[in-house]
């Protein structure tokens, strides 16, 4: 596989799950912190929330992308939201996982069709892309 990025961000983690995170150019700094479920504080995020945030968006943007490429497809509604839950925990093979659930929201789409979007937009999205075949990912269109 090969890929030509055409953008590469870069960030900086210190202090792993209880530090802090920020990209290059200092537009995004946040404080980190385990949640309180795996015995933190929970008083900061963590990077299950900022992987759920940036999949959800990416993923508007893949279904977005697509339906200008197949104009079978509605357009994509302005007001789609997509709610990424991501999970973390023990693997049966050692190690730890992530588990995925995406509940994707098109209004004034019917279910059929919002359907044909959500998955035209699996094969395409980067984050899909990255984590197919290691990662369980289910998506529920609303």
């Amino acid at each position: 596989m090969s890929v030509t990025p055409v953008y590469t961000a870069h960030a900086t983690a210190t202090g792993g799950r209880d530090g802090s995170a920020r990209v290059a150019d200092g537009s995004f700094e946040v404080k980190l912190a385990v949640p309180t479920e795996m015995g933190g504080d929970g008083k900061g995020n963590n990077p299950e929330q900022l992987f759920a945030a940036g999949y959800a968006a990416c993923y508007i943007g893949a279904m977005k992308f697509v339906t200008t490429q197949d104009k079978t497809l509605a357009k994509v509604p302005a007001d789609t939201t997509v709610d990424a839950a991501v999970g973390i925990g023990a693997r049966d093979e050692g190690g730890f996982g992530l588990k995925v659930t995406l509940t994707v929201t098109m209004p004034g789409l019917d279910k059929a069709e919002a359907q044909r979007i959500a998955d035209a937009g699996h094969k395409i999205c980067p984050y899909s892309n990255a984590v197919r075949g290691n990662v369980e990912v289910s998506t529920e269109v609303a």
